[in-house]
């Protein structure tokens, strides 16, 4: 990857030094993990860099391209992101070829922000909940080889297992000041009681018999309405939502942007942040970040020169505070 000149300044005004021309991708080694404490579903902002990334599905390489690109990683992949936040809206599974090695670095990410006041919050998609409940419609036949086959697979997705038990531990949503990140949107019923309810919720519903309604694709892991409904539809019913969340922004992943880019919808209540970033839906290197006053602001990767385009503030929602 090159970044010019006018990218750079873009990340030095962020407070975070310029990626590495064309970084090399990390290799980490997945190893038994000791599950990690329940992420606080409500962060505190206090000022601090917010930037977040949509699915991944399986695809290090460019994973790996688009942190860089966001000034949060360095060329080897390690954290570089001082005491911003990092949220990924979840589907790092599936699709590609690479699942074991995207969780693997992101618990990594975890495990290394912290020492520089940094955070890393990773939320769960529909993709890995299906991992978790044995639903492999989407597994590719590379991610199953990079395990050791089926068996050596399932034992990583179980209760104990490297994958399976950090993941357990994830959120379906989180609250970073008044945005809250999900992977596919929370409808009003599912808002009562905040995004601490709605997280026991679905993991209680993992390992649940049948088909628990969350999980279901009026579930806010499932969930298109708020992007592929008409704004006069959508916009009312995501308004109460984000009201009953105590919150003026959604941002979701999940709905895959053909073109690309970073997508606001209801002035901006809405941002929708699954641009395909795996090579299985392009390769289209994007991330958000949300700066002082609400703002949000799209980076979009072409490679040599990722600009920061804002996509505004959620002005046409009453404040719910």
């Amino acid at each position: 990857m090159h970044v010019s000149f006018v990218a750079a300044l873009f990340l030095a005004a962020c407070g975070a030094a310029p990626p590495a021309a064309t970084p090399p991708t990390p290799t980490p080694t997945p190893v038994a993990v000791t599950p990690v404490p329940t992420p606080p579903p409500t962060v505190t902002w206090d000022g601090r860099r917010i930037v977040a990334v949509g699915d991944l599905h399986g695809d290090l390489d460019n994973a790996v391209s688009t942190l860089a690109m966001l000034g949060v990683v360095d060329g080897a992949g390690h954290w570089a992101g001082g005491n911003a936040v990092l949220v990924q809206t979840g589907d790092t599974t599936d699709r590609g070829a690479d699942s074991r090695q995207v969780l693997a670095w992101l618990r990594q990410l975890e495990r290394e922000a912290p020492a520089t006041g940094g955070q890393v919050v990773a939320l769960l998609g529909n993709h890995e909940v299906m991992n978790l409940r044995g639903d492999w419609r989407y597994v590719a036949p590379e991610d199953l080889a990079t395990y050791g086959g089926e068996g050596p697979r399932k034992a990583a997705f179980a209760l104990e297992g490297e994958d399976g038990a950090w993941l357990r531990t994830l959120g379906a949503a989180a609250r970073v000041g008044e945005t809250v990140f999900v992977h596919g949107g929370i409808r009003p019923s599912f808002a009562e009681g905040g995004v601490e309810k709605l997280n026991a919720a679905v993991r209680a519903a993992i390992d649940a018999p049948g088909k628990p309604a969350i999980l279901d694709e009026d579930g806010p892991l499932w969930y298109r309405g708020y992007v592929n409904d008409p704004e006069a539809t959508a916009c009312p019913v995501l308004a109460d939502a984000l009201r009953a969340l105590g919150a003026r922004r959604m941002v979701v992943g999940h709905t895959t942007r053909r073109d690309g880019k970073v997508e606001a919808r209801c002035g901006g209540a809405l941002l929708v942040i699954d641009t395909g970033i795996s090579d299985h839906y392009g390769g289209h290197l994007a991330g958000l970040e949300l700066r002082a006053g609400a703002d949000a602001w799209a980076v979009h990767g072409a490679m040599t020169n990722p600009p920061s385009v804002p996509v505004g503030s959620p002005t046409d929602l009453d404040d719910p505070r």
